[in-house]
């Protein structure tokens, strides 16, 4: 199933999500925080995932499951991998609109400088581009891009679509110790923040099992920090700290369910426990999901969570 939800999203209210790449993990980055893992195979090629007429299907089916209360505030393009190198995202993103959904996308921004990806995108409502760092090595360090992209390529076209895009465009960092969290590397993020010029810059730390085990959070007085260093550049800036909620979607299939949402979306044990009451679930789904390898539990900030197992 491409779709999932809604989730409660700190950015977007509720969000149904859309896994335009629902195979291993394919990506342009295999950032050191990502929360789907590492990246098996690295592309920076757009190519053919999901027609938009299946897309538009599944979305279609997902939504008329849903009570007019979870009806979502987005439709989110959050893939398993990058989204972007869904060669017909544009096409995927004009068949939703249809439902008269606002459509977001959430990108790592790398294939910007490919003139139809940035085509693609220019359709959607509402982009989140990846800003990690404003430097060539510490880019490389935390989002570990495919060796066919190059960091000039990345900032090139991390401009050029700034400067088009008509839609809500927002930035978002991912603050890790002792990785892009000194002063220095801080005011390098902020100056290539303020040359996007988003509506919102966002400030995250990792709140979900990491790909790499050693990821944290930067310290507290390091975001307080970057918070006021934002502010002070006249960005209008908010943290993304806390934890969304438990409040998600259901569609009354409840292995379905789960199987979805955490292969993108690492589900914490008191959403779990949500998920199988909402569905009329217990938690022999739950061990039998763990039993036959679908999930992984995994354990983060003392807090469990459960990912799809995509090694079985």
């Amino acid at each position: 199933m491409i779709s999932f939800g809604p989730v409660p999203s700190r950015r977007l209210g509720k969000s149904l999500g859309v896994n335009n790449i629902t195979a291993n993990k394919i990506c342009s980055y295999s950032c050191i925080y990502c929360q789907v893992g590492l990246t098996h195979k690295f592309s920076a090629e757009p190519q053919e995932f999901y027609s938009p007429d299946v897309v538009y299907r599944e979305v279609g089916d997902h939504l008329a499951k849903l009570t007019p209360d979870e009806r979502p505030d987005y439709l989110t393009f959050v893939a398993n991998g990058e989204p972007t190198l869904d060669i017909r995202l544009g096409e995927s993103i004009s068949r939703l609109k249809e439902f008269e959904i606002p459509v977001a996308v959430i990108t790592n921004a790398s294939m910007l400088w490919d003139t139809k990806v940035r085509q693609n995108l220019k359709l959607a409502d509402w982009v989140s581009v990846k800003i990690d760092a404003g430097d060539e090595l510490h880019w490389r360090k935390i989002n570990r891009s495919s060796k066919h992209i190059s960091f000039q390529q990345y900032l090139s076209g991390l401009l050029q679509f700034s400067s088009d895009f008509s839609g809500k465009l927002v930035t978002e960092t991912m603050l890790v110790k002792d990785v892009n969290d000194r002063v220095e590397d801080l005011e390098n993020t902020v100056k290539l923040v303020n040359m996007v010029m988003p509506s919102v810059a966002y400030i995250s730390i990792p709140t979900r099992p990491p790909a790499v085990n050693s990821v944290l959070a930067a310290d507290d007085e390091i975001i307080n920090f970057a918070y006021q260093l934002y502010t002070s550049k006249g960005l209008n800036t908010e943290l993304i700290l806390g934890f969304e909620g438990t409040d998600t979607g259901f569609t009354g299939n409840a292995a379905e369910d789960i199987i979805n949402m955490c292969s993108v979306h690492p589900i914490r044990e008191d959403t779990m426990q949500e998920i199988l009451r909402k569905d009329n679930a217990d938690q022999t789904l739950l061990n039998t999901l763990l039993a036959n390898n679908l999930i992984l539990k995994l354990s983060y900030n003392s807090k469990i969570f459960y990912l799809r197992n995509f090694r079985k």
